[in-house]
């Protein structure tokens, strides 16, 4: 009996008062340390495998000219398009582990290379920027201005004239107030006619630029267009 109780003792030993078993993570910590290795333990590693399958699931959502300047291994794009496309649960499940272990053998510049992509995806490029900033202008303009909707117009050929000079119209209705004094409102008018001018500023090869006449808008914005 004694003898069977030794067998189910561990090996190990004490450090500060706290028993090591052989084998376990904190020994294999404590060997890296006094070999002064910089090896990574098995909790950096299942980490790290964290990390790259979660990668491997955001590449998923990259849009395909991202995808393509990367230049990846041609497995790795072809599991890829497969997991976009099967919807059966254990055979997608399947390609990701495949997806996570090509993505482990990727190179630390190539991972890098895809994290940024994924950061350029969901960061505005400057002519979105642009756009935006542009449809803000070319809106309030348009309800401000008498003269706006005709310049717009003529920027921009494939407008549908009649409903954004309908929208106009509605937007300098919403922007009366209802009494003297209170502040000026928003319909849907002002969000469609913004949605508008993104749209064809999206569309066009160049963003119109508006006029450099801020100083000339009229001082009736409730007439209509």
């Amino acid at each position: 009996m004694i003898l069977a109780m030794a067998r189910k003792l561990k090996k190990g030993y004490f450090v500060k008062g706290k028993f090591v078993a052989e084998g376990s993570e904190l020994d294999l910590e404590l060997k890296r340390e006094l070999k002064g290795t910089d090896e990574k333990s098995r909790t950096d590693l299942k980490r790290e495998s964290t990390e790259l399958q979660k990668l491997g699931v955001d590449l998923l959502t990259l849009r395909a000219e991202l995808l393509t300047r990367l230049a990846l291994p041609d497995k790795l794009v072809d599991a890829v398009a497969d997991a976009k496309r099967i919807t059966n649960f254990e055979g997608r499940r399947r390609l990701m582990q495949f997806i996570g272990k090509q993505m482990r053998l990727l190179s630390a510049d190539t991972l890098e290379a895809i994290r940024v992509a994924l950061d350029e995806q969901h960061t505005p490029s400057a002519r979105e920027t642009l756009v935006l900033h542009q449809a803000e202008m070319w809106r309030d303009r348009l309800i401000a201005d008498e003269d706006a909707v005709g310049q717009w117009i003529n920027l921009s050929p494939s407008t549908d004239a009649q409903q954004l000079r309908a929208l106009v119209r509605q937007a300098r209705k919403d922007a009366k107030p209802e009494k003297p004094g209170e502040a000026l409102r928003h319909g849907r008018a002002y969000r469609d006619i913004f949605q508008m001018v993104r749209e064809h500023l999206l569309a066009a090869d160049d963003v119109p630029e508006q006029e450099p006449a801020d100083a000339a808008l009229p001082t009736n914005p409730g007439a209509d267009a």
